[in-house]
């Protein structure tokens, strides 16, 4: 596993060479029309594949499509999830999961730094390293999975116990295993839902850097376009701020090269027959030119309101290269939507 020194997520990616020719995106009506120039696909999950609950128009059958043609496909997805949980949730949206070769999370390798960091004791004596750790409240699935994941590491909900923080998930943060376990939750509000960091946030924040606590970030994303079609405020924004105040973060996911290129390896292909394709400039079409490999953009995700398009409509050139230069990034192709008609 590579890990990844403290970095900005929401850096100015240099440009290299795939990136170097700006002028040269082109625009395309469907997935058709680029499927045969690779021989493998970086897929991202959310506002490709899917919203978090219903994949999206065409594109379990662009999947189907591009396993029939011998493609190989792999996930790679900011999510504080393990690959394994990344993949498990597929089925019940539609897709096969032997039509993959396999998954890289920004959690499963943010889960692979803090155990070789925190979670190794040399002996058994050795008191365990806690964490104060912003997670998910229980749903289908315990996020407790994460942090078994560790190592030996345990969770407090209080800063003066703490060693070092997580931002995994942006609803609670929680100090047992038992969830039922009294006084262990500390609800953060309505953070996800409205993005404001002053009601519940800062101030835990602040007590983190005044003991200059380190943070590791599973899941960089600032806001994601959730199936209800509203905005979901995610831990990437709650690490922003924390080296805002000064606080030390090591972050993990896309924009970070590195996990290009464990997708890379794993797919057992050369980089100039691999694209990859993803719905947002400064994590997808960025990462991807920071590894030198090619992007296939898709408007129909979290930049169609300023794209000013509907799902699966096509988007203006003009309007297109407006957003690309304003963010500085662009990628090799783009399509309305992942899918092949």
């Amino acid at each position: 596993h590579t890990h990844i020194s403290e970095q900005r997520s929401d850096m100015r990616v240099p440009m290299t060479k795939a990136a170097a020719t700006t002028a040269a995106f082109t625009s395309h009506t469907s997935f058709q029309e680029i499927l045969h120039r690779y021989d493998g696909f970086i897929l991202d999950q959310f506002g490709v594949m899917h919203n978090g609950k219903d994949s999206l128009p065409g594109a379990v059958d662009c999947v189907n499509q591009l396993s029939a043609l011998g493609k190989k496909l792999i996930i790679l997805s900011n999510t504080s999830s393990p690959s394994t949980s990344a993949l498990a949730r597929l089925p019940s949206m539609g897709f096969d999961v032997k039509d993959f070769v396999g998954a890289v999370t920004s959690g499963e390798e943010a889960s692979c730094f803090i155990k070789e960091t925190y979670g190794c004791r040399t002996n058994e004596n050795a008191p365990r390293k806690k964490a104060l750790w912003f997670t998910w409240k229980k749903s289908l699935k315990d996020p407790i999975d994460f942090i078994h994941l560790c190592g030996d590491v345990d969770i407090t909900s209080d800063v003066k116990e703490a060693d070092f923080v997580i931002a995994h998930g942006t609803q609670i943060v929680r100090g047992s295993e038992d969830e039922e376990e009294e006084g262990c939750i500390q609800d953060l509000g309505s953070f996800m839902e409205d993005g404001d960091l002053t009601t519940s946030i800062d101030g835990i924040l602040e007590q983190c850097k005044e003991r200059d606590l380190p943070m590791v970030c599973a899941n960089p994303d600032f806001v994601v376009l959730l199936s209800d079609g509203s905005t979901g405020h995610m831990p990437g924004k709650i690490a922003k701020r924390y080296e805002e105040i000064g606080g030390k973060c090591t972050w993990f996911g896309k924009p970070h090269a590195p996990h290009f290129e464990a997708c890379i390896r794993k797919l057992g292909l050369d980089k100039n027959r691999v694209a990859h394709v993803g719905d947002s400039l400064h994590h997808d079409v960025a990462g991807a030119n920071a590894a030198d490999i090619d992007s296939v953009f898709v408007t129909g995700g979290i930049h169609c309101e300023e794209l000013k398009v509907s799902l699966g409509e096509v988007a203006e050139e003009d309007v297109l290269r407006g957003l690309f230069e304003k963010e500085g990034h662009f990628p090799t192709h783009v399509v309305p939507m992942f899918r092949i008609v």
